[in-house]
């Protein structure tokens, strides 16, 4: 058994069949946009109605007939702290079970360069920042989102599993907080800053004085352009070979009372903002380390700034069509 593997870093083929699981959502949708401008002509998606990845048959049945060369796992059931503390059961069980059967089909597959996308929350609670990849398994997970980063681990140890004893060329990516077009907006499943969106935009759309926050506004936040993330993903394809996950991030954060702030401006909110101190804040600080990936030549190119302000108009069209 190796760590050993046979790829040369280079450009992808463009031609060569490509599949995105998870193709839809936030990450994968900004995938298979940057792809088609990156050049890929073959690329492979599957709605969850057409393959649901939690049936192990119908996954490996899929990997058979598309034969994929290349394959990015970007599918996972996700959401914020509301959803990771009220479902930790599903998040564990859902993501494990995607994983495990992709991960699976495409090793049966043969699958040349596989990506691995993961989440910052693997690292844990009270990690030195910024949050260097050695950390992972040096300490307590955050409680409200141990279920879904647990998953997470088990994804990077099955890749670097693979590559041990299969001497396949897979990789593993940890992207921080991710933003953009696509996301999820609703008022259960929603991460912190689509979260955030929709409540200062209702408020402005219903007049209201004020606008109440979950937990204090202190905690510290790292945020990366959605498109950002797909253009470092293929980055690290073509550039970087290693068992060790990559973090994916600006190197930069807010906290959360300054991040609604820049919501609140960018929406046109001029009400109060009241912050809930009886809910909970999660982890106090999380803010990666992107040595790695900025000394193989990728650096973020969205301000947060301009993302916010592109999002609301994203979001605010998808709700103009919906009425």
């Amino acid at each position: 058994m190796t760590e050993a593997t046979h790829f040369t870093p280079g450009p992808l083929e463009r031609e060569a069949p490509f599949y995105i699981a998870g193709h839809r959502g936030l990450a994968g949708s900004a995938l298979w946009r940057s792809l088609a401008k990156a050049g890929f002509t073959n690329l492979i998606g599957r709605s969850s109605h057409e393959l649901d990845l939690k049936d192990r048959d119908a996954t490996f049945a899929f990997f058979r007939e598309a034969k994929p060369r290349y394959v990015v796992l970007a599918a996972a059931k996700v959401g914020g702290i509301m959803a990771n503390n009220t479902y930790p059961a599903d998040f564990l069980s859902e993501n494990l079970q995607i994983q495990v059967n992709v991960l699976d089909a495409a090793q049966e597959a043969g699958v040349e360069r596989l990506l691995f996308l993961g989440s910052s929350c693997i690292y844990p609670k009270l990690a030195p920042q910024p949050i260097k990849e050695e950390y992972l398994l040096t300490g307590h997970l955050e409680p409200t989102n141990d279920a879904y980063a647990i998953a997470k681990i088990a994804g990077i140890l099955q890749v670097q599993a693979v590559r041990r004893q299969h001497g396949l060329a897979w990789i593993s990516a940890m992207p921080t907080n991710l933003y953009g077009p696509g996301d999820n907006f609703s008022p259960q499943g929603s991460h912190v800053l689509p979260a955030l969106i929709r409540r200062y935009a209702e408020a402005v759309a219903a007049g209201s004085e004020s606008v109440t926050n979950w937990g204090t506004g202190t905690p510290r936040r790292e945020f990366l352009h959605v498109d950002d993330m797909a253009e470092a993903c293929l980055h690290l394809m073509e550039h970087y070979d290693g068992p060790e996950q990559v973090n994916v991030g600006a190197g930069t954060d807010v906290s959360i009372a300054e991040l609604a702030t820049m919501v609140a401006d960018a929406v046109g909110f001029t009400g109060t903002t009241v912050w809930d101190t009886a809910k909970p804040d999660g982890t106090p600080q999380k803010l990666l380390d992107v040595s790695k990936l900025a000394d193989s030549g990728w650096r973020y190119r969205v301000p947060l700034e301009k993302g916010i302000g592109g999002t609301v108009e994203w979001y605010r069209m998808q709700e103009s069509v919906r009425q």
